[in-house]
């Protein structure tokens, strides 16, 4: 049964230190409410697990010394530039990085979903990653088919999750829309925490209009509400990014500097103003 909580500070609560924290990817509903909340916490020692690539709230996440260990495909600001955070940690060897590629991390997912300790896939056969994944496991292809060798993917099950919906109802029942990522996500993972811009009376599973885009309330472990709770990030039909918020970030965080200044601003400072 869903745990309905006050606010994000609650919810960040739920996160303990060293967790392996899935975050869904950029375009895809982010709960970057909920990432400003975790580092007002001061929680540490994370393991981030990209679904597959992430930009904004991973960077955040880095900078603020909450990660030890950052699995991807791609840390990335996009069209604003690179995530500098991420970077200075590469760099210094602060944070441990852990190679992915896309289709490996939905594998992973996809295996725990399923409920097996493996999944093959065959794309990433003779790219340079496999060098530097020794738990990555090339085999003869078993089916002796002639596809020759396979790579055995072992299963991955975040420790937490974390999403933002525009939507959920009084069951728990929240509404992902067309992001099927989100599904195998909080199919794979042990907890997860969403924030929602509504909650609504009516089960969203009882209308065809929106059953078949959301995800049961089994799945979700606690939630809260949180208006905007994507911002600076957009949410998809609902609102859009605010471009000239994340290219401010990605100037301010090209120093640590400047990243402290901004964590200020819009993290600790935000939080003293709404008390």
């Amino acid at each position: 049964m869903t745990n309905y909580l006050n606010d994000v500070e609650e919810l960040a609560a739920q996160v303990p230190d060293g967790a392996l924290l899935a975050l869904p990817p950029e375009y895809s509903f982010v709960p970057m409410a909920l990432v400003r909340a975790i580092i007002r916490r001061g929680v540490k020692d994370l393991h981030i697990l990209t679904v597959p690539i992430n930009g904004l709230a991973a960077d955040m996440l880095i900078g603020a010394g909450c990660v030890k260990t950052v699995e991807c495909a791609a840390v990335s600001l996009g069209e604003a530039g690179p995530a500098s955070r991420f970077g200075a940690a590469v760099e210094s060897g602060s944070v441990k990085i852990i190679d992915s590629t896309c289709p490996a991390i939905h594998t992973a997912l996809q295996a725990t979903e399923k409920g097996v300790p493996f999944m093959p896939l065959g794309g990433i056969i003779g790219s340079d990653i496999l060098r530097y994944r020794d738990d990555w496991k090339v085999v003869d292809d078993p089916m002796g088919e002639g596809h020759g060798r396979i790579v055995l993917i072992p299963a991955i099950s975040p420790d937490v999750a974390i999403i933002h919906s525009p939507l959920a109802d009084r069951d728990g029942n929240v509404w992902i829309g067309r992001r099927r990522e989100l599904a195998t996500i909080a199919h794979a993972a042990k907890t997860l925490l969403v924030t929602v811009e509504k909650i609504q009376d009516e089960s969203l599973l009882a209308s065809e209009a929106t059953a078949a885009a959301t995800l049961p309330g089994f799945y979700v472990t606690a939630l809260a509400q949180a208006e905007m709770g994507a911002k600076p990030l957009g949410l998809v039909e609902h609102y859009a990014p605010d471009h000239d918020e994340i290219a401010a970030y990605a100037r301010e965080s090209r120093t640590e500097e400047g990243f402290n200044a901004y964590l200020q601003r819009t993290v600790f400072g935000a939080q003293e103003a709404a008390e």
